[in-house]
């Protein structure tokens, strides 16, 4: 049985810079939180298509499609086990976004899409990025043990995203100040 979960942040930032900082995978481990103790233990790097004409700054290191990475992480605290989370990655669209898709790990099935958006906010006068992520997974229990484990499973995903809505927004910074 899948499930979907759906989180949108607003950042202060050019979109291209938020894309590049979600598009290159090093940046994934510092994402999550400390304790997890993330690692990108393997990638295969397919380059994605020439940045589109008229794009500001400088080349920007990015996953392209068909690009896989292999993530290891504590499931909890002070934990000795790692999990391995192996992921492609699909869809690429310079500036727009892109999904990873599990190809072995915790879930039964997993596809995240990363959607980058222009967007300004009235309130605030500014202009900025809309990062919205789409979640469709499924657990790996029975569907009768799985909709009962989703609303904790839904309750962890939030977590996590709040922290990662924090942490992104204090790495942005840090690269707005270079």
């Amino acid at each position: 049985m899948r499930f979907r979960f759906e989180t949108e942040q607003w950042l202060p930032y050019p979109p291209e810079l938020v894309f590049s900082f979600f598009a290159n995978p090093a940046n994934l481990p510092r994402l999550l939180p400390g304790w997890q103790k993330a690692r990108l233990e393997e990638a295969t790097f397919r380059p994605p298509p020439p940045q589109p004409s008229g794009s500001q700054g400088a080349p920007v290191f990015a996953a392209g499609d068909g690009t896989r990475l292999t993530l290891s992480f504590r499931p909890v605290p002070l934990s000795p086990l790692r999990i391995a989370w192996e992921a492609e990655i699909e869809g690429f669209q310079w500036n727009r976004g892109f999904a990873d898709t599990q190809l072995r790990g915790p879930f039964r099935y997993w596809r995240q899409q990363h959607e980058i958006a222009s967007d300004f906010q009235p309130e605030t006068r500014k202009a900025g990025a809309l990062v919205i992520d789409r979640i469709e997974y499924e657990l790996p229990l029975p569907d009768v043990l799985a909709m009962a484990a989703d609303k904790l499973m839904k309750l962890q995903i939030a977590a996590l995203f709040r922290y990662r809505h924090k942490r992104t927004g204090e790495l942005l910074a840090l690269m707005q100040c270079r």
